[in-house]
């Protein structure tokens, strides 16, 4: 006997019924038409459909599309004036003072009057008229000689200075250099100021000669900064000069000091004390 079931029929007859019965309640609960969307999802669905899906750059940073941007116009920078140009350095002038005269020289009468002989030419410079005379030459060299009280019976420094501070022409000192280069700088100082010559100790203390002058770049008298380039000088030995030394200038030469400087040499040592450190010595008017 064959049973025949009825079950599958009624399934395909109530399935189809069911189904068409869910979909309406779905969208009558979502407030979708049965016939599908007619306008764009709205709220955060929508949303999320449309965001960016450029990823950040950087870390705590989401990545937004560029804006469009007008440059400004760039201002020009004002004008700057051109540096001030420097201005040069002045140099020094070229600067001369002589106070020899013709007729103020006057050679030593003896190889051992050169002190009287340079005293006797520093008061030709000083005074109105000049006295060349031998008789005044050894007067002057005579006081020098007892002033100095030497043991050998010459007249040195120390009897040199006294003497011009008893003539009525200034006071003046002895002095020791430790250059030349200082040494022709007093000198020129002391000229500038004083108008006055400057004695000269030559050949470590054995001879004297005046200096009546100078050349330089600058003068001593208003500035610090000034090279003496050149030294007028009377050497009393004139012309017969020494054979150890070297020949004498004549009187009133212009020499530099560097010429000055082959007889003009610092006493560094010496039987009788001077008063004064070893150096170049110098007898400088006092202004």
């Amino acid at each position: 006997m064959r049973i025949s079931s009825t079950r599958p029929r009624l399934l395909r007859i109530w399935l189809p019924l069911a189904i068409s019965i869910l979909v309406a309640a779905c969208g009558a609960s979502f407030g979708v038409p049965s016939g599908g969307p007619t306008h764009s999802p709205s709220g955060p669905i929508a949303a999320a459909s449309i965001a960016p899906t450029t990823t950040p750059d950087d870390i705590g940073g989401e990545a937004t599309p560029a804006a469009a941007t007008t440059p400004l116009p760039r201002t020009p920078a004002p004008p700057t004036a051109p540096p001030a140009a420097a201005l040069p350095t002045p140099q020094p002038e070229p600067f001369s003072l002589d106070l020899y005269r013709e007729g103020d020289f006057v050679g030593q009468y003896t190889f051992e009057w050169c002190v009287g002989a340079s005293v006797q030419m520093t008061l030709n410079m000083l005074r109105p008229e000049d006295d060349r005379t031998r008789a005044t030459q050894e007067r002057l060299w005579e006081r020098a000689r007892d002033l100095s009280d030497s043991p050998f019976g010459g007249a040195n420094p120390v009897g040199w200075v006294p003497l011009l501070n008893e003539l009525d022409i200034g006071a003046w000192r002895l002095v020791s250099v430790p250059t030349l280069d200082e040494a022709v700088r007093e000198a020129a100082k002391a000229i500038r100021a004083t108008e006055r010559p400057v004695n000269l100790v030559m050949w470590r203390g054995r001879h004297a000669w005046v200096m009546s002058g100078f050349t330089s770049l600058g003068d001593p008298a208003s500035t610090e900064d000034f090279e003496v380039t050149g030294v007028y000088v009377l050497d009393p030995l004139s012309p017969h000069g020494s054979s150890v030394w070297g020949p004498s200038p004549k009187p009133n030469s212009l020499l530099t000091p560097e010429q000055l400087g082959e007889q003009f040499v610092p006493r560094t040592s010496g039987r009788i004390d001077l008063g004064v450190p070893p150096g170049y010595l110098l007898i400088l008017p006092v202004g």
